[in-house]
């Protein structure tokens, strides 16, 4: 699965199209835009473009139409939602009450700042 710690370029760049599709920029069956406007976007080269694409349909997250782009897989954001999710509770989490701990952070702190982030 994609990771939010991937130090690769192209890593990089399939996280951020997965991002977009978890926030719903990109739905399900929708085209990504094309390889050459994300290297624009992202100011990258083309061929790095490419490989994330390459990764990102070996994930069945997208999908090619020759000669036409790549599209959003049907079940792409329930499948990236999953895989995240078990990333996040196992690793960041941890991580983060870990360093909760070593600042001395409580779970009333925590869960103040929660409040408010969801108020937001």
């Amino acid at each position: 699965m994609i990771s939010s710690n991937e130090k690769t370029i192209f890593g990089k760049v399939a996280y951020l199209i997965c991002e977009e599709i978890l926030r719903g920029t990109y739905q399900a069956e929708d085209r990504i835009p094309g390889v050459r406007e994300l290297a624009v976007t992202y100011e990258i080269n083309y061929n790095t473009v490419i490989h994330a694409m390459e990764v990102l349909q070996r994930e069945e997250i997208v999908y090619q139409k020759r000669g036409i782009g790549y599209f959003v897989c049907a079940n792409a954001k329930r499948k990236l939602q999953k895989g995240q999710r078990e990333e996040f509770l196992h690793e960041t989490l941890p991580e983060v009450f870990r360093r909760a701990r070593l600042l001395g952070i409580d779970m009333d702190q925590i869960t103040e700042v929660w409040d408010e982030e969801a108020e937001k």
